[in-house]
């Protein structure tokens, strides 16, 4: 039997979505015991954005944060939007949901562990450095919390000498916060059908760097995105560069997962794209200080699914709340906890929480850009005329255009698809490799434990795959973590290097035969991202 604890309301994720959830709870219910876990080995250890935040949703929540917060807060100055060539950037008009007048650059880690310390001092109860498992459901079906995994299980499946069984956490409610293609929410939408009648999710990958650079190089709050090369205009993409206090710099680049190239490697994108002239010349003889990968919800409107289900519901992007039109999804995040609070407060039930989201300012916003994302699938410049047209409209388009494949079925075979030349150069800034990238995440996984990454039938790794697709996984997965080996007959198999894994959650989406399950490991495992 299973050591139990009991709650009002658990909330599974630390992160911005289910934090505020929790606080917004305490706010207007002192008296209500909530539980927030958190996988990561401390709060803000996984958080990976941008991050340009939208501050209005924050301030309803905490009105004191700006006097309180002790992290870093850079005001947004400027906004460039370059459409580049592999030599060459133009300028292009600044698209109206990208103009960040107002908004601050923040590290998502060091908000969200913020956002904790407020959270506990409410009476919150915080447990970092626990997985979620599985869910748990009573005799009705109803959902009534989840368990958390064991600790100290041998690569085997033997307990180890530090065995620790998990707990059955209990609650009258659930919030399922967990962030994109959350394991729990994943198998809940599905046992559930909360995507029935819905589009198809849609997904992007997000790369990350922070960058110490030789003193005067930045300009604090000048906001670069641009689109273009490396990427063709088939391919959904672009790149954020964000300058900061200090003499440092976030960059990053963001590949559509709906990319139908077979050959197409996002880690190296992102590392071509450093290599521009504009680029290079900003970051040579700089040095990295941390780097990740996260998947984004990026399916929007139509691809939400519903929000609600016996005894629990979804936030965040776990539900896919994120502006993808803005590029920007914390204040969405914190916007969907508030509301989930608020809905919990009054009716002390999930019952009715899908409605009021979607007709809440959140809802409002995701509605008026539906139309932005699915566009791009027809070219970047088609998808461009478009955007223009929705914000025109303000979203008012008697149309909603739909995501009909998931990002795996997108997929072309080798022979279906002539890969363009890139025009890739020479590289010669760090990382060299995703394994020492990997080494910039502060990864760490116990080598003993379970592999945590599921490949049903790796038969077909060997056969069909690589023959059909050439084996995908290798180029984008952004760890290296699968890897076709020969064994003494030369006969290639499938190598699993779990311990390097980022949790982007990139296999689960983007494996064209939907074989791959991301599955939690150990409670604390994964990277340790510092800064982001």
């Amino acid at each position: 039997m299973r050591e139990q604890m009991q709650y009002d309301c658990l909330v599974v994720g630390a992160g911005p979505a289910g934090l505020a959830c929790a606080i917004r709870l305490k706010q207007l219910k002192p008296d209500i015991s909530i539980c927030v876990l958190e996988k990561a080995s401390s709060l803000g250890a996984h958080s990976l954005s941008g991050a340009v935040l939208e501050p209005d949703a924050l301030e309803q929540l905490l009105p004191q944060w700006r006097t309180q917060y002790s992290g870093m807060v850079v005001a947004a100055k400027h906004d460039q939007f370059r459409y580049m060539s592999n030599n060459k950037a133009w300028p292009l008009p600044l698209p109206p949901p990208m103009r960040n007048h107002g908004n601050v650059i923040v590290s998502l880690g060091q908000l969200t562990a913020w956002l904790g310390q407020q959270a506990e001092a409410l009476g919150v109860e915080v447990f970092a450095g626990f997985a979620a498992n599985q869910p748990l459901f009573d005799t009705q079906g109803t959902l009534i919390g989840v368990q958390t995994g064991d600790m100290g299980v041998n690569k085997d499946g033997s307990e180890g000498s530090n065995f620790t069984p998990g707990v059955d956490i209990i609650a009258k409610l659930t919030i399922l916060a967990e962030g994109c293609r959350g394991s729990i929410s994943k198998q809940l939408i599905k046992h559930y059908q909360l995507d029935s009648g819905k589009a198809p999710s849609s997904f992007g990958l997000g790369f990350k760097e922070l960058w110490q650079l030789p003193a005067g190089r930045t300009q604090p709050g000048l906001i670069q995105h641009s689109a273009g090369w490396p990427l063709d205009n088939a391919t959904y993409g672009g790149s954020f560069v964000y300058h900061l206090d200090n003499d440092r710099v976030y960059i990053g680049f963001v590949v559509g997962l709906d990319y139908q190239d077979p050959r197409l490697s996002p880690f190296e994108a992102f590392q071509q794209f450093k290599h521009h002239p504009s680029i290079k010349s900003l970051l040579l003889d700089g040095e990295i200080l941390s780097a990740g990968a996260r998947t984004i919800a990026a399916g929007g409107w139509q691809s939400l699914p519903k929000l609600e289900m016996p005894g629990g519901l979804l936030i965040g992007d776990a539900a896919g709340t994120l502006n993808v039109a803005k590029i920007k999804g914390i204040h969405q995040a914190i916007r969907s906890g508030m509301c989930a609070a608020e809905h919990i407060a009054e009716t002390g039930t999930s019952i009715g929480f899908d409605k009021r989201w979607r007709n809440s300012s959140g809802g409002r916003e995701l509605f008026k850009v539906r139309n932005i994302k699915p566009a791009f699938k027809h070219g970047f410049w088609w998808g461009l005329i478009n955007g223009a047209w929705e914000t025109l409209t303000q979203g008012y388009s008697p149309w909603t255009l739909q995501n009909t494949q998931t990002d795996g079925e997108r997929l072309k075979k080798l022979d279906e698809y002539n890969s363009p030349n890139r025009q890739w150069v020479s590289r010669e800034l760090p990382p060299r490799d995703r394994l020492a990238s990997v080494f910039f995440a502060n990864n760490a996984h116990e080598e003993n434990q379970p592999v945590h990454l599921k490949v049903n039938d790796t038969s077909i790794c060997a056969t069909r795959c690589i023959s059909e697709y050439g084996n995908p996984c290798e180029r984008f997965c952004p760890a290296g973590v699968y890897e076709m080996i020969a064994d003494a007959n030369g006969k290639k198999q499938l190598q699993i290097n779990s311990a390097n894994c980022v949790h982007c959650k990139a296999c689960d989406i983007k494996d064209p035969y939907g074989i791959i399950t991301w599955t939690p490991p150990e409670g604390g495992s994964g990277p340790n991202y510092q800064d982001l």
